[in-house]
């Protein structure tokens, strides 16, 4: 029995990442054996490269600010382990962390007899499925993990799947084509169940119809044209349909994230027959925030989350419009299983100058092997982030920007040097 949430968790972290079959069968087992809590409650299922997280930040914040009690299930954490998990504004607590992992451990222990490892996110999906059902929610916003076709999210039947977009990430489990890449996140379209998705990729269209149109799935796919007057600053303006919005997070790519959004929720309102008002697609929008996605500190430390050339491009675009004629200086570290050479090639191509830096975690890569990577002509690497960082921070002059990015683990460190909790 776990008695302090450091057990629960060093417990869950330990646990072993893939399992021996890549497919549902194990998880399909187990909600069986927990009496399907997966089916208490409604959910929407998010796949797609990036975006993800700020997408179901909308919908959680647009959903509750209508009344409504959301559950969300999000990875990987900024802040904290228990952000995982969450209903409305609050995460699962260390007591309940602890509760569901002392109720969940005998059954692993039960599996591994059978010769079944239930894994590290299995357990995790499990988690919150328990505690949705039991915190009797209306609506669980569900985050994919990886992929979506044997993701253990996917065990669920949706009231809405959506996709928010398609690039290259994971090629090693989800092949090295777009197409390849799209298929996999189209494994969690389910019959009957409309998808919304932000692709913009036109070559991707026919797959995208084809696999809908086999599942009798109504297919949304997002018009950008209807977007106008976009204004992005520290705050991000935009019209949709002829209607103004404002967010807090700020970029281009979450004016798409919050279209998506909209239209996710405005065609759950007709299916569910909700009372959902535009003031409250207004306001969720407004009100949303998502740590570490290009939030700014002090108005001249950005740290970004972007972790693969998709977001890369996106931190970058944004970048150029809200420090418009500021000397750009960028501290990078990133997981050695990434393309860091093509997300180098961009910063490059971007920085005034550029820093390489590494930190305590498995998978990263190391910051000599990045720096030999560049060809960036003001180019260092510094083994100690923290020392790096500290100097880089304190020595910004006025029209000098510090971004931090490469990877959410490390802005996730980076980030406890700027808030103390």
């Amino acid at each position: 029995m776990f008695k302090t949430v450091e057990e629960a968790q060093n417990w869950i972290e330990n646990i072993k990442r893939f399992g021996s079959k890549l497919d549902l069968k194990r998880m399909e087992k187990v909600v069986a054996l927990l009496d399907h809590p997966e089916k208490a409650f409604k959910s929407i299922h998010l796949a797609g490269t990036n975006g993800k997280g700020s997408t179901s930040t909308y919908l959680k914040k647009i959903l509750s600010h209508a009344g409504f009690k959301v559950g969300i299930y999000t990875s990987p954490y900024v802040v904290k382990f228990n952000e995982r998990i969450g209903i409305n504004d609050d995460y699962i607590s260390d007591d309940e962390l602890v509760h569901y992992a002392n109720e969940l451990y005998p059954l692993t222990e039960k599996m591994l007899e059978d010769d079944e490892t239930v894994t590290f996110f299995e357990v995790l999906t499990l988690m919150a499925f328990l505690y949705f059902r039991d915190q009797k929610v209306d609506y669980a916003v569900i985050e994919v993990g990886l992929g979506g076709l044997l993701d253990a999210t996917n065990v669920i039947i949706p009231e809405i799947s959506v996709i928010t977009n398609i690039s290259y990430d994971h090629m090693k489990q989800l092949g090295n084509t777009l197409e390849s890449i799209a298929l996999n996140k189209l494994g969690i379209v389910k019959d009957n169940v409309p998808l919304v998705t932000a692709i913009e990729n036109t070559n991707l269209f026919p797959l995208f119809s084809e696999v809908t149109a086999k599942h009798h799935s109504r297919l949304k796919i997002c018009n950008f044209d209807m977007v106008t007057n976009i204004d992005v600053k520290e705050v991000t303006r935009f019209k949709y349909r002829d209607q103004e919005y404002l967010l807090n997070l700020t970029g281009y790519h979450q004016v798409k994230n919050a279209v998506l959004a909209i239209e996710t929720i405005r065609l759950l309102r007709i299916i569910n027959n909700l009372h959902l008002t535009e003031e409250d697609i207004y306001e969720g929008l407004k009100t949303a925030a998502w740590p570490g996605r290009f939030e700014i500190f002090n108005k001249n430390v950005v740290i970004d989350g972007a972790h693969n050339i998709g977001g890369i491009e996106a931190l970058i675009k944004s970048a150029r419009t809200v420090f418009a004629g500021k000397y750009i200086k960028c501290l990078f570290s990133v997981m050695r299983d990434k393309e860091h050479k093509k997300m180098i090639e961009e910063l490059d191509n971007f920085c005034d100058e550029l820093y390489f830096t590494e930190f305590e975690y498995q998978r990263r890569a190391d910051a000599e092997e990045l720096f030999s990577e560049s060809s960036h002509y003001h180019k260092s690497f510094h083994t100690d982030y923290k020392q790096i960082f500290f100097k880089l921070s304190s020595e910004l002059k006025e029209n000098e920007v510090l971004i931090v990015t490469g990877s959410l683990y490390f802005i996730s460190e980076i980030r406890k040097l700027l808030v103390k909790e």
